[in-house]
């Protein structure tokens, strides 16, 4: 589990790797019960696109409804010329999201992990609370791109807080879209905020600092069940995966309650619905 070492390199940083976090069975029960969301999806009646290139695609009532539901995001190659899909609904999927550690038992029982809680507290939050969840598909030959970010442009607080349990369901390789990390660190400032204002949201940019280049790139290649942690402030993306396999992998995003959320953070939880730890 976490180790000084695993601390050491995240305080220097921003990311570290936490290998055999996860058990195989524990893998193949969340695969399985994302499968069954999809199964249930109505793949005619919703065709939301989920990208990082246009956010003008998340502005609609459907994206936003998912802070606090189930909602699936179709891969933006997933149909052909035609408006059909092109290959099966299981592989055309880019994601689920956002509350199905408080919504699915199987989800939230992979999520409520109290060793979740303390790395989040040997990382230096001090009151946990999970905000959002995505299992990611990364589907072979169509899994999208997600280009140079940084998670608290998404889940700002003051202070910055955010961490990033990123966990491998599959082997993540060059092969077949890994994450790729910064290896400048974190001292580097927050360049947008994703804002939500009269019921649109907008990206705004904070600075004019530019995305690290190629030297400073590192591939993060890990076996299924490693957890990756990372630093709100971490800039990170993922290629594109045109090989044959799939590179599904499962994250949350926490913040600490010790820390002001902002109220324009686009996921907003209601008193009947707030944001709990890990316990």
């Amino acid at each position: 589990m976490l180790t000084q070492t695993h601390i050491d390199q995240f305080s220097a940083k921003g990311y570290c790797a936490i290998e055999g976090f996860k058990r195989a069975d524990e893998l193949e029960e969340l695969r399985a019960a994302a499968a069954a969301i999809i199964e249930d999806f109505d793949a005619e009646g919703e065709r939301a696109i989920f990208t990082t290139r246009d956010h003008a695609k998340t502005r609609d009532e459907y994206f936003l409804s998912s802070a606090n539901t189930v909602r699936c995001f179709f891969e933006e190659e997933a149909f052909d010329a035609d408006g059909k899909l092109a290959q099966d609904k299981a592989l055309s999927i880019n994601k689920i999201g956002h509350a199905m550690h408080d919504l699915d038992p199987v989800f939230e029982r992979f999520s409520r992990d109290p060793n979740c809680d303390l790395v989040a507290k040997g990382l230096g939050q001090a009151d946990p609370k999970i905000y959002q969840s995505m299992y990611i598909f990364k589907q072979p030959r169509i899994g999208g791109e997600v280009n140079w970010h940084q998670d608290a442009t998404f889940f700002y607080t003051a202070p910055i807080s955010v961490l990033t349990f990123w966990f491998a369901i599959d082997d993540a390789t060059l092969e077949n879209g890994c994450l790729w990390v910064s290896d400048e660190g974190i001292e580097t400032p927050l360049r947008q905020r994703f804002c939500l204002r009269d019921g649109a949201v907008e990206m705004e940019t904070l600075s004019d600092a530019p995305w690290p280049g190629d030297a400073a790139a590192k591939p993060l290649e890990v076996e299924a069940g490693t957890l990756v942690m990372l630093h709100g402030l971490l800039p990170h993306y993922s290629p594109p995966n045109r090989s044959e396999k799939a590179r599904h992998a499962f994250t949350l995003h926490v913040c600490d309650g010790a820390a002001e959320y902002s109220p324009l953070n686009w996921i907003q939880r209601s008193e009947d619905f707030p944001s709990r730890g890990f316990s």
